[in-house]
């Protein structure tokens, strides 16, 4: 059986151009933080996957069904609504939950998705606890994907 094409695949385009294009002033000024944030916490380059999520590393997965494929490690992506953050291990893995929990608590205002942490603004969240909550996930994705 033939696989879809998935859509949200790593890409060649432009993470600044991208940026540059977003039409709210204050979620592409949030972009452009978060670029650095992700670069500073990851120590990878960005990649655009799909038409607009910005990625650091990647990492494959495959299913039980037999679905597999690859997807960014981790990223964010600044939606018309919010500012995306894209966790993945926060939701997997209990212990993971557990400390992402403890640090959602002190984080400030959002909202959670199965795997989406949702952001209004920047400047309604402590950016280190933000920070502290992309390397939980990043260990817990390097644990479990190792590169």
């Amino acid at each position: 059986m033939a696989q879809a094409k998935l859509k949200t695949a790593e890409n060649d385009a432009d993470v600044d151009a991208f940026i540059d294009g977003v039409a709210h002033e204050g979620r592409r000024e949030d972009a452009k933080v978060m670029l650095e944030v992700f670069k500073k916490v990851t120590g990878l380059p960005p990649k655009m996957w799909g038409p607009s999520i910005i990625g650091f590393g990647s990492y494959h997965y495959k299913y039980d069904s037999g679905r597999e494929g690859d997807m960014a490690r981790t990223g964010f992506s600044p939606r018309k609504a919010n500012l995306v953050l894209y966790l993945m291990g926060g939701y997997c893995n209990p212990a993971t939950e557990a400390k992402m929990t403890k640090l959602r608590e002190k984080l400030g205002k959002h909202r959670m998705g199965k795997s989406c942490l949702y952001l209004g603004r920047l400047s309604s969240v402590d950016m280190d606890v933000l920070e502290d909550m992309i390397r939980v996930d990043l260990a817990y994705m390097d644990e479990k994907y190792p590169r």
